[in-house]
């Protein structure tokens, strides 16, 4: 399955010392081991707080990652229409946050 490539360059550009793995048939950046945010086909996938993830809910463009009938907690999709340069980097800024928070792996 591909996944938008442009896209992808977009945020290589905003994470530029992430760690890049194919993951969900698209391309994920980790930062100490942990999921920061992807492309997953057309849409950016981002890991958020719970907090921060129930009010993205809300939303334009906004949805649950959900591959398997059961949705991931913390992680959304935003659609790729939605993503201006501001969005993308306040999307951006946001699961960087919260991936800070965590224990490296």
């Amino acid at each position: 399955m591909a996944y938008d490539e442009v896209l992808a360059e977009r945020l290589r550009e905003r994470l530029p010392a992430a760690a890049r793995r194919r993951m969900f048939g698209g391309l994920a950046f980790l930062a100490g081991g942990n999921m920061t945010a992807g492309v997953y086909r057309d849409d950016l996938l981002v890991r958020l707080s719970p907090e921060d993830a129930g009010a993205a809910l809300e939303r334009p463009g906004v949805r649950p990652f959900d591959m398997t009938g059961r949705p991931m907690r913390g992680w959304v999709l935003v659609a790729g229409e939605h993503l201006d340069d501001a969005d993308l980097d306040q999307w951006v800024a946001t699961a960087s946050a919260f991936v800070a928070t965590l224990p490296p792996k």
